[in-house]
């Protein structure tokens, strides 16, 4: 499939709330506040999960809207934005926005990840902390939006969940 073919999900106009498990049933529960690798989880209902990069570059503060007010004041922030598949299947778009001075010392290697899934380079770091994890249902899609800390530095991970995702 290529990227003329999916359609990338409306994640500026979104309202995010916080997560309550009772708000939501058990089955979207169950994914939207998996607290560990959604790339793990994925990997349960397939043979092979991958990544395909949209787009991967910094972008200035003015550009990214809402999602500004949810990470510190940077002059630069790293977008990137993939599709990840099960097997051949498009099963999330996400996006990943980190402050410039996330990405010091070892986290320099965020902007190398190329088609590696996010989730396997974070997981496998023993300083990870997630600070929340919010959700939200529009066009029919869920999607999670959570800012999390690396080696307590924050960067902010929205996933919206394509129609062919197991989640449904």
């Amino acid at each position: 499939m290529t990227n003329e073919t999916l359609l990338i999900p409306n994640w500026k106009t979104r309202d995010w709330c916080s997560a309550q498990k009772n708000s939501l049933s058990k089955p979207v529960a169950d994914w939207l506040l998996e607290e560990d690798s959604m790339t793990r989880r994925c990997e349960r209902y397939c043979h092979k999960v991958t990544v395909q990069p949209l787009f991967e570059g910094y972008v200035s503060a003015s550009s990214l809207g809402k999602e500004q007010s949810e990470l510190p004041t940077d002059k630069r922030y790293w977008i990137r934005e993939v599709f990840l598949f099960g097997d051949t299947i498009p099963w999330i778009w996400a996006r990943t926005v980190v402050p410039e001075k996330t990405l010091s010392g070892p986290e320099q290697q965020l902007i190398e990840l190329g088609d590696t899934p996010l989730g396997r380079y974070l997981f496998s770091q023993a300083a990870l902390e997630r600070d929340y994890i919010q959700v939200s249902l529009q066009d029919s899609l869920w999607g999670r939006r959570s800012r999390l800390r690396l080696s307590g530095k924050p960067l902010l991970l929205t996933e919206i969940f394509l129609p062919s995702s197991p989640l449904y």
